[in-house]
């Protein structure tokens, strides 16, 4: 799709047309409203355009000589489904007289019957008003008898003479001379070009006189002194901190780079000049002028002239690991130091263009800025150009009155660049040979030991520093809920997550979640009612840390010739945010999208915390969860570093628990804040879904165990309510058991019962009949025992005389049990009816009665 419209771009190079850098979203707006008319109120669906209400028309030619045919309704807003724009004919195409251009088919077709044309010519035959393309201009040429100054004050073209002012001190600048012969500079002040004002004049300002001759300063670092006091590089092997240069030691190899901190002169790869804000052409003057310690803006013809200074470097040479990661595009990097001393609304352009294309624009800066540093990634391996661009003020001012407001760049510092100079060498991994040892490349994921020069592998989930890679300390531990891919070059998670409990262990796994999800914000609208999103595309996890998510900048430059891509027409991430301009405003089938921007390049960690390296999810951005289950948080942050976001933009992602949410769920922006950000640099997501909920363990379901039915019963298993976990283990098939109805068991219980009663019973009667007959022959034994005493002579002494030996001992049995005594009873009664008592003399023997 065509960008219609004047749009002119800063040139690298000095050359082209170029752009006043208004914000792109606004332009692609500006042309939708102009180029497709939009209905609006009417509340009608509008049909599909019909031939014959439209017509085709060209645009504007480019700077290309090319140009688009688009179709144009005959009455706006009457219908919609246009067709799309398809590349028209060269500029400088015309059909022969007698011939016509059918713009449907965009050939030369001969003229019908009785009409005629005249090819490449126009005739103008009515002059009621002036025709198109026509202009009457006239001016009013006061006459005098003799000129009062001299031709040659007169700019080309000039319509009259005036007047020169007195000269300022706003009128010249000063500069430093190249270093001479004997290593000396000094300060010299210039007039600014054109000159216009004049010193003879009263109270004119003189130009002041040129300073005293002081030593130069050394050469940039990577550069040494000549004889004839010139900065040569040092050749590849060697380094130099300005002076001299120094072979690289063994076992290091040089960094090589562009350091540039010291300005006497211009580096031979830059080149500085000045571009009219006015007519937009380069006026062939020195826009930017060395200073010693910094390069300054130099005055311009006018005040909003663009002050030109350019940097190219032919390619870089990234670090072989970073080769063989496709995730990592850092190649290398530029680092300047600036300022900015304002007084009105002066800018700072910074812009980057790929393989002599169009510049684009990466930061701008606006009024007055405290010295600072700023730094912009490189990802694409090509001949690169840097570009500064500064203007005093956006108003057309033809004076200089603000020519103290300047801008100055105290240093540039690029990594990695391809011929190269070195102002250090680094270690670098050994490799052994004939001729003793040389440097080379350590494997991806493998870092180089100082001492040894060997290289060794980071420890598991660890990244290394690809840019220095010296040392243990240059593996970097990943983030919680994070771990390292195989060539330790980024940390990434593995959609499984594992939350501890007091009481039990929650196992996560995001895998049923889509690898990519859109979101689009609530609607925008440009102050003349233009309708617009922000688009994001997101993706959370898995794929070995591979971005997913891509957001595209869609609209055709036609500036860029045919099959070749634009910079930076997409962009991959984790996370990216594009402007979408819907199909009802521009008209065609697809809509438009444009700056596409990334939020998320580095996964940080995955916790349940609300904070992980200084980034901070507020909960209160969303509405509270109510099921006790805590969201699990992915903390993200992009390499994109602007003057609002100092430290980079930062996104969280909520994962939410949501069991009635199927698969994907539901993707949602904080209710306060429609564009995911409140603050531009912050910005938070929640996703609900029924992926997101813990998986399935043994704690989430229970048994319900079925009444014995005809000697069976059923053990059936069901999940906790509510059901709050999701894939994991699955429900245990149902149990069947054999089992005794309760029946079966009462009869055993009671018979059980009915014999130990009988029994008891019987025992009872027993023990009672035996107990009868003890009685019986107990009393008996007493009433024998009694008769037997009262028979026998009193006994004269029942001691023992002295002399006597104790020679019989009455001793009874020993004890029994109660069956024992029983037994005896019954068993050694005599024939008269008395019971017979063993008795035992001391020799063992028993005493009986005669």
């Amino acid at each position: 799709m065509a960008e219609l419209g004047y749009s002119h771009h800063l040139s690298a190079r000095g050359r082209g047309r170029t752009e006043r850098l208004t914000p792109r979203l606004l332009q692609l707006l500006l042309w939708a409203g102009t180029a497709f008319q939009v209905t609006q109120g009417t509340g009608q669906e509008l049909h599909a355009c019909k031939e014959s209400e439209y017509h085709y028309e060209y645009t504007a030619c480019d700077s290309t000589g090319s140009r688009w045919r688009v179709a144009v309704p005959h009455t706006p807003g009457l219908c919609t489904s246009l067709p799309d724009p398809v590349k028209g004919t060269k500029c400088s195409f015309s059909c022969n007289a007698g011939e016509f251009l059918d713009m449907k088919d965009q050939s030369c077709k001969p003229c019908a019957e009785g009409r005629y044309s005249l090819g490449t010519g126009i005739r103008f035959d009515e002059w009621d008003e002036l025709p198109h393309g026509f202009a009457s201009l006239s001016a009013n040429m006061e006459m005098d008898d003799s000129a009062t100054e001299s031709t040659e004050n007169c700019t080309k073209g000039s319509s009259s003479c005036n007047v020169r002012p007195a000269c300022t001190d706003k009128d010249y600048f000063y500069t430093h001379t190249a270093c001479d012969a004997n290593g000396e500079t000094q300060l010299m002040y210039k007039w600014a070009k054109p000159k216009i004002c004049s010193e003879d004049l009263e109270g004119a300002v003189k130009l002041p006189a040129s300073g005293v001759k002081t030593r130069c300063p050394p050469c940039n670092p990577g550069f040494f002194k000549t004889s004839n006091s010139t900065c040569e590089p040092c050749p590849y092997g060697s380094y130099s901190n300005g002076s001299d240069c120094t072979r690289c030691p063994a076992g290091t190899e040089p960094a090589v780079g562009f350091e540039y901190k010291w300005w006497n002169t211009l580096p031979a790869n830059m080149e500085t000049t000045i571009l009219s804000g006015i007519n937009f052409e380069y006026k062939g003057m020195t826009g930017w002028e060395v200073a010693g310690d910094h390069i300054y803006t130099a005055a311009g013809a006018s005040d909003n002239d663009f002050m030109i200074l350019t940097l190219v470097v032919p390619g870089f040479r990234p670090p072989q690991s970073l080769m063989a990661d496709t995730e990592n595009k850092e190649v290398a990097r530029i680092t300047f130091v600036f300022e900015t001393i304002c007084s009105v609304n002066c800018e700072l352009y910074f812009m980057v263009g790929m393989q002599s294309r169009t510049n684009t624009p990466v930061e701008t800066w606006k009024g007055s800025k405290g010295k600072q540093s700023y730094t912009y990634i490189i990802e694409e391996n090509a001949t690169t150009s840097f570009t500064w661009a500064f203007q005093r003020t956006v108003f057309h001012e033809a004076s200089r009155k603000y020519t103290n407001d300047v801008a100055k760049i105290y240093s540039i510092n690029v990594t990695n660049v391809i011929d190269g100079v070195a102002s250090y060498c680094h270690p670098c991994a050994l490799e052994a040979s004939d001729v003793g040892s040389s440097c080379t490349s350590c494997p991806p994921g493998y870092y180089i030991d100082r001492d040894s020069g060997t290289c060794h592998s980071c420890p598991p989930n660890t990244i290394l520093k690809a840019h220095q890679p010296y040392g243990v300390q240059a593996c970097v531990p990943c983030g919680p809920g994070t771990k390292s891919n195989k060539i330790h070059s980024l940390c990434y998670n593995d959609c499984t997550f594992s939350r501890h409990a007091p009481t039990r262990t929650f196992n996560y796994n995001f895998s049923a979640l889509p690898n990519t999800i859109t979101l689009a914000g609530g609607p925008s609208f440009t102050s003349k009612g233009l309708k617009y999103f922000h688009h994001f595309t997101l993706s959370l996890c898995g794929n070995q840390g591979r971005k997913m998510s891509v957001c595209t900048d869609n609209v055709t430059d036609l500036r860029i010739p045919e099959g070749e891509s634009g910079f930076s027409k997409s962009i991959t991430a984790y996370i990216c945010q594009a402007v979408i301009i819907p199909t009802e405003v521009t008209g065609y089938k697809a809509g438009v999208s444009s700056q596409p921007v990334s939020l998320a390049d580095r996964l940080i960690g995955v916790t349940t915390d609300m904070t992980l390296d200084g980034i901070t999810s507020p909960a209160e951005l969303f509405h509270p969860e109510s099921l006790g289950i805590p969201d699990v948080i992915f903390f993200y942050r992009s390499n994109d570093v602007t003057q609002s976001c100092s430290s980079g933009r930062s996104t969280t992602i909520r994962v939410r628990c949501s069991p009635q949410k199927t698969v994907p769920g539901s993707l949602l922006l904080p209710g306060t804040c429609s564009a995911g950000t409140c603050d531009g640099c912050n910005f938070h997501f929640l996703w609900e879904s029924a992926a997101a909920c813990p998986l399935c363990s043994v704690a989430d379901y229970h048994a319900i165990i079925s009444s014995c039915v005809a000697g069976i019963q059923k053990t059936t298993y069901v999940w906790r309510e509510p059901k709050l976990c999701s894939g994991g283990i699955s429900l245990p098939e149902q149990r069947v058991t054999i089992c005794k109805t309760i029946d079966f068991w009462l009869k055993v219980g009671i018979s059980a019962g009915t014999c130990t009663a009988v029994l008891l019973t019987v025992l009872t009667c027993y023990f009672w009949k035996k107990n009868q007959k003890l009685e019986y022959k107990y009393s008996k034994l007493v009433m024998n025992a009694t008769l037997k005493d009262c028979d026998l002579p009193a006994a004269d002494s029942c001691a023992i005389m002295e002399g006597e030996d104790v020679e019989d001992d009455l001793i009874f049995t020993s004890k029994k049990s109660l069956f024992g005594k029983i037994k005896s009873f019954t068993s050694k009664r005599t024939s008269d009816g008395f019971d017979s008592v063993p008795l035992k003399t001391s020799s063992g023997g028993p005493d009986m009665d005669p």
